[in-house]
This record gives C-alpha cells, sequence and structure tokens, in this order.
C-alpha cells in the first residue's frame, strides 16, 4: 500500500524506509531501517528490509527503545512486609539449602516456604501468581514456579534422600547433648490411590478417609523442629521409632516421646548412641509402679504454677522412674470419670477404688539421673510440638496433600518442613515483640501484607525514607517492633515548666539591694 507524502516527508533516521500495514491505530506506519541489498545478475540491486525501530505518529517520529521479545517488566511496587517478616528469619535455613541442593532448586524451596506461609492453601496453579505480587520474586529472583516446574521439584527432592538427610544434619549440629528432643507424629489427609504412603490408619474408622503418618522431632530448648519424615498412614509410632531415629542419624540429646514411642523399640539404636537419652511416660498398670512404691510421694515441686508432689527412684537396670501427680488433673479426671459413670450407670467401687489413686498420676522412665522438677518441665514442654501440629493443620493449612506420587508427596512435606520451622520463628519473634497479645497470628499477616513497597527501594527499610505504598500508621508501628523497618527518630521530652526569659544586655538595671532601705535621720534635728 503505497504510503502518503506527508508520511514520507516526516523527518527520521537515515536509510529507513516508511512501511503502511494498512491497519488502523497509532503503529499503522512503522519505520524499518534498510538492512541489505540483494544484487540479481542482469537486473537492479534489490533492497532488503530489517527491523521495525519506530513509528511515524501524527505526523512524527516516535522512535522504540527495545524492540526485541523481552521478558514482562517487574512491576515497580510489591507487597513487602509478611515476605520480609519470613526472609529475616530463615536466612540460615536458605545458607544451609544453598550449601545441599542446586542454587536454582534452593531458591524454589524457599520461594514455595515463602509462599505457603503468606498465603495458606495457595494451589500450584496460583503459586506463580502470589510469587509475582509481592517481594518474595526480588528475594529469590528467576524462580520456575509454574505448576509444572512445581511439580517437577517436588519430584526431585522426593527421589534424592541423601541430599535430604544432609540438610537434616546441618540442623542437627546445633542440637547438644542436653538438649531435649519431643518426638511425635500426626496423621493428615491423603487420598491418593497411585502412592504406598496413603492407607487407612487406626483411626480410619472416625475420619472415614485414607492419611500418612508425619513425624517430626522437635529441640524444646531452641523451640523449632529439626527433622522429619514420612511413614505410611498405616504404621504405628512404635514401629517407625526406629526408622525415625536411624534415617535422620539423630545421636546426641534427650528424647522426650509420648506413650507411643516406648524405649524398648530402640534399645539397639540407644546402644549405637552414648550421646542419645530418653525420657518417656510408662502405662499407669505398669506393674513397676506398684513394686517399686512409686506412689510414695517426697515431696512438692517448687517454681511451678500447679500444685504437684514426686516421687523420684532407681530401679533395676540402672534406670530412674519419676512419678508426679497433679492435683488439678487428679481432681478433674475423677470428675470425669464419675460423671461418665453415672451417664452411662457403669460405675464399679473395685474399679473406682483401682483407679482413684491414679487419677493425675503421670510416671517417667528414663536413662538419665535428672532432677525431679527438670523431668516434669521437660516432659510438659512437650505440648509446643502439640502447638506446631496445630499451627501445621491450621494457620498453615497443612492438613492434606495435594500431590499423587510418592515422590512428590516427601517432597512436597519436605517444604512443609520449612514453612513449619519459619512459622515457629515468627510467632516467638512476634511474642517478643508484644504484638500477639492483641492480635492473633492470621490477622498480624494479614496487616504485614497489606504494606506495599516500591521496587527501588534500598534494601534497608525505614518509615520514613519515602518509598512506602498507602500503609497504614498502626502497620508501620508492627513494621517496626517486628524490626523490619527502622522507626523516625521521636524528638527529644520537653522539659516541664516556663522557658526562663530572655532579656536585651544592654537594658539590664542594676538589681535593687535586698531588704528594705533605712530612714536617713538629720542627728542635729533630735527624736521628733
Amino acid at each position: 500500500m503505497t504510503v502518503p507524502a506527508d508520511i514520507r516527508a516526516v523527518a527520521r533516521p537515515v536509510n529507513t524506509i516508511v512501511d503502511d500495514s494498512g491497519r488502523d491505530g497509532p503503529k499503522r506506519y512503522a519505520v524499518r531501517v534498510r538492512k541489505t541489498c540483494k544484487y540479481i545478475a542482469g537486473g537492479n540491486p534489490q533492497p532488503h528490509n530489517g527491523k521495525v525501530i519506530g513509528h511515524i505518529i501524527d505526523h512524527e517520529f516516535v522512535p522504540i527503545e527495545d524492540s526485541s521479545p523481552r521478558k514482562p517488566p517487574l512491576p515497580d511496587m510489591l507487597s513487602y512486609g509478611s515476605s520480609a517478616l519470613v526472609r529475616s528469619v530463615t536466612k540460615d535455613l536458605c545458607k544451609d539449602l544453598l550449601t545441599v541442593y542446586d542454587p536454582s532448586d534452593a531458591f524454589a524451596i524457599m520461594a514455595i516456604a515463602t509462599l505457603r506461609i503468606i498465603k495458606p492453601s495457595v494451589t500450584a496453579n496460583r503459586m506463580s501468581t502470589h510469587y509475582s505480587r509481592c517481594f518474595v520474586c526480588k528475594d529469590y529472583p528467576g524462580v520456575a514456579i509454574s505448576k509444572n516446574s512445581v511439580s517437577s521439584l517436588f519430584q526431585r527432592i522426593g527421589m534424592d534422600g541423601s541430599r535430604r538427610r544432609a540438610f537434616y544434619q546441618l540442623r542437627m549440629k546445633a542440637t547438644t547433648t542436653d538438649h531435649h528432643i519431643a518426638i511425635d507424629g500426626t496423621l493428615k489427609q491423603d487420598t491418593s490411590v497411585v502412592n504406598d504412603l496413603s492407607a487407612f490408619s487406626y483411626k480410619a474408622r472416625k475420619r472415614g478417609c485414607r492419611e500418612i503418618s508425619v513425624l517430626y522431632a522437635y529441640d524444646i530448648e531452641r523451640m523449632e523442629p529439626i527433622c522429619a519424615e514420612l511413614f505410611p498412614g498405616t504404621s504405628i509410632d512404635a514401629s517407625s521409632y526406629p526408622a525415625f531415629i536411624r534415617d535422620n542419624d539423630i545421636r546426641r540429646g534427650i528424647i522426650v516421646a509420648d506413650k507411643g514411642f516406648p524405649p524398648s523399640k530402640i534399645k539397639t539404636e540407644l546402644s549405637e548412641r552414648p550421646d542419645l537419652h530418653f525420657l518417656t511416660p510408662i502405662k499407669r498398670n505398669d506393674v513397676r509402679i506398684t513394686d517399686n512404691d512409686m506412689l510414695a510421694f517426697d515431696g512438692v515441686l517448687e517454681g511451678i504454677d500447679a500444685h504437684v508432689v514426686y516421687c523420684k527412684k532407681q530401679i533395676k537396670g540402672g534406670r530412674f522412674l519419676y512419678a508426679f501427680k497433679d492435683a488439678r488433673k487428679a481432681a478433674n479426671e475423677e470428675a470425669s470419670y464419675l460423671s461418665n459413670a453415672r451417664k452411662k450407670s457403669t460405675f464399679s467401687a473395685e474399679k473406682y477404688a483401682v483407679k482413684k489413686n491414679m487419677f493425675g498420676v503421670i510416671v517417667l522412665e528414663s536413662d538419665q539421673d535428672l532432677e525431679p522438677l527438670t523431668a516434669y518441665t521437660c516432659y510438659e514442654d512437650r505440648w509446643l510440638l502439640e502447638m506446631v501440629f496445630r499451627r501445621y493443620k491450621s494457620d498453615e493449612c497443612l492438613d492434606h496433600t495435594s500431590e499423587q506420587g510418592d515422590f512428590s508427596v516427601i517432597g512436597s512435606e519436605f517444604v512443609n518442613f520449612i514453612s513449619t520451622v519459619a512459622t515457629c520463628r515468627i510467632i516467638r519473634k512476634a511474642e517478643q515483640a508484644g504484638l500477639l497479645k492483641d492480635m492473633s497470628y492470621g490477622d498480624l499477616m494479614d496487616d504485614l501484607s497489606s504494606a506495599w513497597r516500591r521496587t527501588d527501594a534500598p534494601e534497608q527499610a525505614a518509615t520514613d525514607d519515602g518509598y512506602w505504598v498507602h500503609t497504614l500508621n498502626t502497620v508501620f508501628e508492627e513494621l517496626e517492633g517486628l524490626g523490619l523497618s527502622t522507626p523516625v527518630p521521636k524528638p527529644e521530652p520537653k522539659k516541664r515548666g516556663r522557658k526562663p526569659k530572655v532579656k536585651d544586655q544592654t537594658e539590664l538595671k542594676p538589681k535593687r539591694p535586698r531588704g528594705r532601705p533605712r530612714k536617713n535621720a538629720d542627728p542635729s534635728a533630735g527624736n521628733l
């Protein structure tokens, strides 16, 4: 199509031509460079046109800065607060992952784990969307996070057990022999029919679905998990116990476990690991309680809020038994027992006489000579691991799996472990800042997600640096309390009282002498 003369007459770079596309719009007249000329034998040279360098718009040449294909530009503002909080507590985890995994995989693991904290129950289809709207895409750039890429990543992680164990060993190095390690498990829904982990557990008659078993080891002193492992839903805790110790090579610390993890199941593991010990409750009908007269209590524990009596004795084989009875728990258990017996009309004087003395009693067995208060508080601190599982299922929405194959499930649970460690640290940091007194964990993360920041902002954020986008003052206070933003320096407090009046030195007059001036009487006048 012929280009109008007035369009061809517009000033433009030399060695260019104007091409009419014939379509209406601002880019109808494209300006192309003369690329080369092709010589034809017996004919005139034929010019060849190159790429488009601009357009004629409103009779003016508008150049194109870069006409080559490129990736979508990074947004000029992103959600900052929640991703910054996660990153502030996971730098050592990222460092350990970089030691074990390829950098691309390490960044992908951290990005997915962060997104599962920021957006609980996020699906693989929505992962890329949330990745590109918060600072996770700046903290871990270049991550392939599409649905297929995430699935492939989980598959690789699940297939390579040696790397997972190497990562857990880095976590174990911070555990010393005097640390207490709580071990417990939880069940989570997995209805897949193509993997061997999904099975009907012993609670299937209540839940009516297939499940997998997840075992965690929790360092009570550090208040965070140190390793995890998956087992089939049909595997009971007692059978998984020795495999968990061996697979994760736990060699130091005092294992604080529940009744489902009897020490008799790990005799071999304990003999091979001299720095590994245990503290486990025994059943109330265990004959060792009556044989050693463990209900003859020696005193009352001091330094705790509850009213607890204790008894400590060494038994055959060199082990120790610790018996405790909580007065409040004993009353509650007795009231509950009598209430059920009355409701069901099953009260028996003989059974009641046997149970009465055992209400509120717990007896612990250990291969360590501990102070009774230490043994009691260590076992009571197991509730921290229960809190971890509660966060795991409620706040992080990890109560079910969305993967199908065995390796994919294992890889996904490894990423969940990173999320769980980060969540424990976030809660501890928020509690130290006093932010969870008046709000929930979910409300805090929601507030922080509303703090948007420009992408060209400096790495160290400050409340008054001018790079924030529609952020509320209450959110600034939360960011400052968590150490994510440098607060504005406050002016010095004003001194109370009126400021002294400053007088001009030229107008100063001599001060009047103190006291009333004496009269100058004439001595010759005498007394008047």
